[in-house]
């Protein structure tokens, strides 16, 4: 009625980028699941005021611009003044006869903002709450005040710092104090709205005046996502034991009846190792706690297993040797009832490898829960036409019970509906070779294969061997101009970490291969190269409806789950990839024989790991490597600074951790294997619809159910909640009483 356009409004909408990559993007499929699933559950988080940076290309090279998303306003959000709460940091402990006391601490306010978080088609609203930094109007001019008003004032900025900026690593820790500020917040203020709460409510029951908490973990779960809350473990017991003048030990069994942590990666620069001497300027009560659960956790240990002095030194919260530091996911191990991977096979390495002594003390803790996305968003709200096309076939009700799809496998071999998943494919390769043109001033081929390598750029990602591959096909067009070859539109994208040389690098050399390979009239349109500038939420939304090809060829063992595969894969494009993370599974769901498969498994690395990797045995091996390699490093795509990727060649030949030269032979043919498939059409999208059907485990509403039945003790309710205009009492007494999680 207003003359607008929908799609339009839509793109004018800035994303919420507050988060780096798969683990933000998990949460808020998780988000959407909990609400679709009628669970009583509340997202916590920080309001950070500039998300992840947005990316700009300026001549080949990742340049950073500040998001300023909140700009023009967030009208989904609501401040919430009336539960704004105080944090403390610095400070010292007082040793009293009543127990300790944190005392001359300064105070940063922690205001709450509310975003709703509706589920699909059940009238029921979570919560997510981001906690935003704000100083106290006394902020420095309560103490011997010097009568700099002016610069009092000007000095709130430094409490509100907390809330300014995400740290824009994605895999790796970076041991700075204003990061460790941030993780102390959010679980601070989140814990004290915890409790706020479970008090108010009747399980709270008060013994003259003092609360009872024995029912508090079967009132309260909370899930640590990765060890960035880690902090929450020490603060509980800081608040039971100093706060609620619990005893020690019933604090300690309430505090790890609460907590479950989920593990998100295996790489060791990812694990956070704070330095203890800024745990204790910052947090010196935590410390104290720390060393405490520590030494209760080592003499357990040591009764168990006697005079084995290098196992209490692995499994020790405290690492020695350089600067003493706290491991914080041993601290999460001994503080969680529950442990989790992502992905069988991810879950299996946690379990044998990375914290093998922990799981040889208890082996029921650990679990797993593979990983899954909300098909609401990638399904329903980014590929409209297949979602329709599905709904003819089977019925609506698969947007809430995924599994469904396995239905899909009766018309396999009905030519109309090939034909019409083929066309919807079709379809959304138009509007995004459309979106190409309009952004980047590229012309794409649309009837190409839309190859798509899209996720923060890492070298264990491996968007080097792609380009390897790129280079290779690129040579033997030119080889042979007249043969046949299946053409391609390779798309890549993804952000880099500011302070990550190498994937900067790695970016610069996929733009030069890219402006190599599109100008030369040779290739013509057989081969086009894009780096897809400022990969994001809203930009994976119309990128991944229109991929043939998903790249998910990471180095066996090191991609904990991946998400995107799951998304390309609902979304009817087929999947070359390596058996890491969640790709073993799809391999299983869909049979292996539909999906490309190639490369070393997890035990082809650790004995080639063994062996020792040579890469110059593979460069002199494979005559097409050695030349793309040769070019690389010879200035064939960089004329004018001919050694301008020598870092790049000296890493690969010298400290590749990721051995991209050892899959390269078994990627390469691979991929012709993918070429010849996609000549045949039919085939192709035969294999595609078989995709689709074996997608229903990934929905993150089987991940939630599981983390539900088997970590929080809830049962998830498919209830309808009547509306409001609706009389209430009808379904009265109706939701089962259960867990906060």
């Amino acid at each position: 009625q207003l003359g607008l356009d929908m799609e339009e409004l839509e793109e004018i909408e800035e994303d919420a980028g507050l988060g780096n990559g798969g683990l933000g993007r998990l949460a808020a499929c998780f988000l959407d699941s909990m609400a679709t699933l009628g669970l009583a559950a509340y997202g916590y988080g920080i309001r950070y005021e500039y998300g992840i940076f947005n990316q700009k290309i300026r001549d080949g090279w990742q340049v950073e611009e500040a998001d300023d998303w909140l700009r023009h306003g967030n009208p989904w959000e609501k401040a919430r003044p009336e539960y704004m709460l105080p944090v403390h940091f610095y400070g010292r402990v007082e040793h009293t006869a009543s127990g300790a006391k944190w005392i001359d601490t300064q105070v940063v306010l922690a205001l709450p903002y509310d975003t709703p978080v509706p589920g699909y088609m059940n009238n029921t609203v979570n919560t997510m709450r981001l906690w935003s930094a704000r100083a106290p109007n006394d902020f420095n001019l309560q103490d011997f005040n010097v009568g700099d008003y002016i610069q009092a004032v000007l000095d709130r900025n430094l409490a509100e710092n907390i809330s300014r900026v995400l740290y824009p690593n994605d895999n790796f820790f970076e041991g700075k104090e204003l990061r460790l500020k941030q993780e102390y917040f959010v679980v601070a203020a989140t814990l004290q709205d915890i409790i706020r709460r479970f008090k108010a409510s009747k399980f709270g029951s008060t013994d003259s005046v003092r609360t009872v908490f024995d029912s508090f973990p079967d009132q309260v779960a909370i899930q640590l996502n990765d060890t960035h809350p880690a902090m929450a473990i020490p603060e509980l017991m800081r608040i039971f034991v100093d706060i609620e003048k619990l005893p020690w030990n019933k604090a300690w069994d309430i505090t790890k009846k609460t907590f479950a942590y989920t593990n998100h990666t295996v790489l060791p620069e990812a694990l956070e190792r704070w330095p203890v001497d800024l745990v204790e300027k910052l947090l010196p009560r935590h410390l104290q706690i720390i060393y405490e659960i520590n030494q209760r956790h080592l003499d357990y240990i040591a009764s168990v297993f006697p005079n084995d002095v290098d196992r209490l030194r692995r499994m020790s919260l405290i690492e020695e040797g350089g600067i003493k530091r706290i491991n914080m996911a041993h601290l999460c191990i001994v503080g969680s009832h529950a442990i989790n991977g992502v992905a069988k096979i991810h879950s299996e390495i946690v379990k044998t490898q990375v914290f093998k002594d922990f799981a040889a003390l208890e082996p029921n803790k650990f679990q797993n829960k593979t990983n899954g996305i909300t098909p609401r968003r990638w399904l329903l709200l980014c590929n409209p036409g297949l979602a329709e096309l599905i709904a003819e076939k089977i019925g609506e009700d698969y947007v809430r019970d995924l599994s469904q799809l396995t239905k899909l496998h009766e018309f396999v071999d009905d030519d109309i509906f090939i034909r019409e998943v083929a066309k919807v494919k079709q379809e959304n390769k138009v509007k995004f070779a459309l979106y190409l043109e309009k952004e980047y001033k590229v012309k794409v081929n649309p009837s190409s294969m839309f190859d798509v390598h899209v996720k923060r750029i890492h070298e264990y990602k491996r968007q080097l061997m792609n380009c390897l591959h790129i280079i290779t096909i690129y040579n033997r067009i030119r080889r042979d101009p007249a043969k046949l070859f299946v053409p391609r539109t390779v798309i890549i994208g993804g952000k880099a970490a500011p302070g990550y040389h190498m994937a900067k690098m790695i970016i610069k050399l996929i733009n030069a291969v890219a402006q190599v390979v599109n100008n030369d009239p040779t290739v013509g349109s057989k081969l086009k190269v894009i780096f897809l500038e400022n990969y994001r939420v809203s930009l994976a939304e119309k990128v991944i409806p229109a991929t043939d090809l998903s790249e998910q060829i990471s180095t066996a063992g090191t991609e904990a789950s991946g998400t995107g595969n799951m998304k390309f894969m609902l979304n009817g494009a087929l999947t070359i990839g390596t058996m890491d993370g969640a790709n073993v599974e799809m391999a299983e769901e869909a049979g292996e024989e539909n999906l490309f498969i190639f490369g070393m498994r997890v035990e082809d690395v650790a004995e080639l790991d063994r062996k020792g990797y040579n890469a110059h045995e593979f460069y002199n091996r494979l005559p097409e490597l050695k030349q793309a390699v040769d070019q690389i490093q010879g200035g064939f795509f960089s004329p004018e600074e001919p050694d301008l990727f020598k870092d790049v060649v000296n890493m690969l030949f010298h400290h590749d951790r990721f051995k991209v030269f050892a899959d390269y032979e078994a990627y390469v043919k691979c991929q012709e294997k993918v070429s010849e498939l996609y000549l045949n059409s039919k085939a192709w999208t035969k294999m595609v619809i078989r995709n689709i059907a074996a997608a229903g485990k990934f929905s993150s509403d089987r991940t939630i159910k599981e983390y539900a039945r088997d970590i929080w003790h809830v049962e998830p309710s498919d209830l309808k909640i009547p509306p409001p205009n609706e009389p209430r009492d009808a379904v009265e007494d109706k939701t089962p009483n259960g867990t906060t999680a």
